[in-house]
């Protein structure tokens, strides 16, 4: 270095108070490539690139960074122990004055870099959110016009949940609708139900859905809720800003298949009549009928748990494939040794539950799932011995992908509950006005 003071044989780095002396010839191939910079300053204007301060009288080198942080990094390049997250500081902040000094990610403990990566993960989607907020581009001009802000703000209470008032409220009676249609369709399969409204009816007319389906309270109310659901979609589909991507939607679509099979069912019994017809068409009436089941679904737009669950769903398939993988190939290959073990190598005493590979196959779902129905098993001593590795391979396999599809899990959460707090945010401001 040939900047400074000649005949000093060290330097002194003042780091947020805290000094340490250096010798020239550690200062030259010091670890910290910040630090060893310094050798090669012919300035003051060098060094004041590298540092926030120069003391020429002292030789001091001032750097305006964390002191704390500083002392377990050089304790680091030192080589005693391994680099560690610093007591009370933020992990983004201690990441931070690494890349400062010149360290990497990698540099850190393996369980500190699983911390560094959930918190960046979690701070790059809060500000994602926000940058989401503030990007979104305000009408100005004829956009501007009162018309198109209430398009705006209708769309908004039907799609976000979380937006306003007026949208949790529409949430609120959206699900109580959803409960009641799923009560009353519980309801319908009990048989003391059906024998009360076969009583009600005459002999030739025992189909759920006739020419007037109203004439049942159980009828009125699935009208009622059908009514809802379909006025609820209508005019989602109408303040949407594109229709076709409406349309592509899943939980849109889901809507479809929940609305659509009340219609096609009541359109049925308009054109085949109250006659021996219908009776041929009662397994497609009651296939229409339980496909209301898909209304449980429509929970999902108002609850995070269940969009988490989607969203997980979504970004793990190639885990969920690798999952389904692993199960299939040790399900060959055990279904194919239990049917050899149990049935193959002796004819006399075999168990005739394993008289075949796919019916060995049953055996060994339940068995890698570890749910054991107890309905087949093996009896002989090999056959045993092979149930008690599928057992245990099965716990193996289905933990192996689990713990990516957990952390894909969490991290979906995060970002749903960001983007309803960002919402929440405008919900209280209109709850106060």
């Amino acid at each position: 270095m040939t900047f400074g003071r000649g005949g000093a044989a060290s330097v002194v780095l003042n780091v947020g108070g805290a000094r340490y002396s250096l010798s020239r010839e550690l200062l030259k191939d010091f670890p910290l490539r910040r630090v060893s910079r310094l050798h090669g300053c012919r300035s003051e204007r060098d060094v004041l690139e590298v540092c926030d301060d120069y003391d020429r009288e002292r030789n001091e080198y001032f750097f305006d960074r964390h002191s704390e942080a500083f002392g377990f990094i050089l304790l680091y390049v030192r080589g005693h122990g391994k680099l560690r997250f610093a007591p009370r500081m933020c992990e983004l902040s201690f990441y931070n004055e690494m890349i400062y000094w010149g360290l990497e990610g990698a540099h850190l403990e393996y369980c500190c870099q699983r911390r560094l990566d959930d918190r960046m993960s979690d701070t790059h989607t809060f500000h994602a959110a926000d940058e989401l907020g503030r990007e979104q581009p305000r009408p100005t001009g004829p956009e501007a016009a009162p018309s198109r802000r209430w398009l705006e703000r209708m769309r908004r209470t039907f799609e976000e949940p979380t937006s306003s008032l007026a949208a949790q409220i529409l949430a609120s009676v959206s699900v109580v609708f959803v409960i009641v249609s799923m009560v009353v369709l519980c309801a319908s399969t009990l048989p003391d139900w059906r024998a009360a409204a076969a009583d009600n009816r005459s002999l030739d007319d025992r189909s759920r859905y006739s020419a007037s389906p109203g004439r049942e309270p159980s009828g009125i109310i699935e009208a009622i809720c059908i009514g809802w659901f379909t006025a609820e979609c209508i005019v989602r589909f109408i303040v949407s800003k594109n229709k076709c991507e409406f349309v592509k939607r899943p939980l849109n679509i889901i809507d479809l298949l929940a609305i659509t099979p009340y219609y096609i069912s009541v359109l049925m019994t308009v054109f085949t009549g109250e006659n021996s017809q219908l009776q041929r068409a009662g397994v497609t009436l009651r296939v229409l009928r339980m496909m209301r089941i898909f209304w449980v679904i429509k929970l999902a737009r108002h609850f995070i748990g269940l969009q988490t669950l989607g969203l997980t769903l979504k970004r793990c398939y190639r885990e969920m494939v690798m999952l389904l993988v692993f199960i299939c190939v040790a399900m060959a290959i055990f279904s194919a040794l239990s049917q050899l073990l149990e049935h193959g190598l002796d004819l006399e005493t075999s168990n005739k539950d394993f008289a075949s590979i796919p019916a060995a196959c049953w055996w060994v779902i339940i068995s890698m799932t570890t749910v054991g129905y107890g309905d087949m098993y093996p009896i002989t001593v090999p056959g045993r011995i092979l149930g008690g590795v599928c057992v245990v391979s099965g716990i193996v396999l289905l933990a192996l992908p689990i713990t990516f599809i957990y952390h894909s899990f969490v991290q979906c959460y995060h970002e749903l509950k960001f983007r309803s707090a960002r919402y929440s945010r405008s919900l209280s401001a209109e709850f106060l006005n």
